[in-house]
Formats: C-alpha cells, structure tokens, sequence
C-alpha cells in the first residue's frame, strides 16, 4: 500500500498558532482506498515547543532539530523521514482542503507525471478567502514549460511551490530543498519541473495564509527574494543543459519507480 507523506517544517511559537488548523486539513483528508497517509513535522529551533500538540496524535511522526537550520534543512530533515512515494509540502501555516490528497494522487495514478499543485486561495486574516488566477494552462505541463514561463516573465512564477506534491524520489534525486534562505520550495519546483512532466489542477486544493508574521513581510525578505528566484532560475538552467528529460513512467504500485534518463533508473 503506497503512503502520501505530508511534509511540514514548523518554527517556535508562531506555528502553535496555526498548527491546530493545519492540522485539521491533514486529518481530514479523504485518500484513495488502497493509500496511507503520514504527517512528518519538523520543530526547527534550539528548544521544542510544538511536541505537546502532537503526543496523542498517531498520525503525526514528529522530531525536533535540536538547534536552528533553516526552513530549508528542516524540510529535508522531514524528507529524510518520510516513508511515502508522493510527498506533500505543507507550511505550518497553510491549510490543505479535505479534498487535496485524493485531487492530486490521482493525477499521479493517471498520468506519469513526477510533480502536481492545485490552485490556491489566499485565506486573509479576517478568515476570508481570495482567489487568484494562474496563467499557466491547466492539465498536463511538458518538463521546461513552467520556467520558460517564469523566465519571460522576469522570474515571477505562475504556481507556488508551497502546494506541490511530488515523487518523493525524484526529489531526493534532485536534491530535496535547496538550502537558500528564502524560496527553497520555489528551487524545488523549478527543479523538479525542468526535468519532469507535471499537472497544474484547476481544483482548489490548499490554502495559503497571509498574516503579519509570515517570512514574506520580513523587512528583509525583498532583497532576499529576488537572490532566491536567481538561484532557482540558475538552478534550472543548469538541469536543462546537463541533464536530459526524465522518462515518463508510470508511478507503479508502490510508486517508487524513478526514471532519470535511458540508463538511469532508481
């Protein structure tokens, strides 16, 4: 029976805050039949202070880092845990619909694609919701084809990395999260995408928080911005000249089956 990892890098008391809620989401997801599904939280920090939220829970598999290291080694940290063959990105603040899981697994069953993200809802701080709309077409995208759109467009992205769900194979292959300050989750999807088909789903399948505390309303975090969309284009122009497409192959059944070109296969 394959397993759906959900992977979630927390920080301090800011993510006791919205972890009830995003706990929630995960609990309520509805999977296929013959799937599993994991909860891998990750404390980063000197001191643990999200484990009482979890002691009862046997869902969640949870550890702490024991010092800080960044939301990217935190996520692969959880990565390094992870059991499942898909996994998917969950912040702390962020909430999966119950519908999400069940959405994205089955493109995985459908097509063989390596990566998929639905469409997102900004949920506002009053508790509302705001859509917005992708340029990106929905369905099947061919490898490349999100980072050619971001690179015309001066590094601006059509999807946000923070609801991708992956083969978690093929992104330990790549390199999990790459350990830049801001957008890790941005690297991924570049990297992941410029080797790999994906599927951009019209559903809404999470919600992504805005609040005052987020990374994105540090005073820092423009600048910073702007070097990690560098860094994810670079990392995507280096994929694209060293490395040929993946294969497409289907998941299999216990969906670990990677494919990185016609003489490498995990």
């Amino acid at each position: 029976m394959p397993t759906l990892s959900v992977i979630t890098a927390a920080y301090g008391s800011n993510a006791a805050r919205y972890l009830p809620e995003a706990a929630e989401g995960v609990r309520a997801q509805r999977l296929p039949p013959h799937w599993s599904l994991e909860w891998i939280v990750q404390e980063d920090g000197d001191t643990p202070t999200l484990a009482h939220l979890f002691a009862a829970d046997d869902l969640v598999r949870y550890r702490h880092n024991g010092t800080r290291l960044g939301i990217a080694a935190t996520r692969n940290l959880a990565l390094g845990r992870a059991t499942g063959a898909l996994v998917q990105n969950l912040d702390h603040d962020d909430v999966l619909l119950p519908h999400a899981a069940a959405t994205l697994v089955r493109r995985f069953e459908e097509h063989p694609i390596h990566w998929a993200v639905g469409a997102a809802d900004d949920l506002l701080e009053d508790g509302t919701r705001r859509s917005w709309d992708s340029d990106l077409p929905f369905g099947l995208i061919a490898a490349g084809e999100v980072n050619a759109w971001a690179e015309a467009r001066g590094g601006n992205w059509p999807v946000h990395g923070g609801g991708l769900m992956m083969r978690a194979d093929t992104l330990r292959a790549l390199g999990g999260w790459a350990g830049i300050p801001v957008d890790d989750e941005l690297s991924a999807l570049a990297a992941i995408s410029e080797l790999a088909p994906g599927w951009n789903d019209a559903e809404v399948t999470w919600l992504y928080r805005k609040h005052a505390t987020q990374t994105s309303r540090n005073a820092h975090y423009p600048g910073l911005e702007d070097t990690g969309r560098r860094i994810a284009l670079q990392r995507a122009k280096a994929l694209r000249t060293l490395l040929p497409p993946l294969s497409p192959t289907p998941l299999g059944e216990n969906g670990h089956q990677v494919d990185l070109g016609p003489n490498i296969r995990l």
